[in-house]
């Protein structure tokens, strides 16, 4: 199979691979080259690999995304995704890194809901004192 794991700046992953070990949000699940083409959304973690020819697996991090199965290509797509750390601290970097992230985005969105009801109420009062 062929595996590609695409982030929106680059190609992380671009080979040939005999297994893929992901998780999605109900759990984790293997993927070799006769199983059926299917879709889902992977929680953030770590994906597993067997690159073609080797005998031990490769990790990489996953912030999320979309796994896709179709034929022989398994295409993944993500926010973010690392490779540089071995196995023992890539589950470290996905704590620390897009989790601290993610509180991030929580904080920007919570202020910008806010910002928006602000907008409203500011509507709300004019009408009411138009009418």
């Amino acid at each position: 199979m062929k595996l590609r794991v695409l982030t929106p700046t680059t190609v992380v992953i671009d080979r040939e691979v005999t297994k893929v070990i992901a998780e999605a949000e109900d759990g984790l699940f293997c993927l070799e080259p006769r199983h059926v083409d299917f879709v889902t959304a992977l929680a953030p973690g770590i994906l597993a690999f067997r690159p073609e020819g080797e005998d031990r697996d490769s990790y990489l991090a996953v912030d999320g995304g979309i796994l896709v199965k179709c034929g022989e290509e398994v295409l993944v797509s993500s926010r973010r995704a690392t490779t540089e750390a071995p196995l023992a601290e890539l589950e470290r970097v996905i704590i620390e890194r897009y989790r601290r992230i993610d509180e991030g985005e929580r904080i920007a969105r919570t202020a910008i809901a806010r910002l928006e009801a602000g907008a409203i109420r500011r509507f709300v009062e004019i009408g009411d004192s138009n009418g």
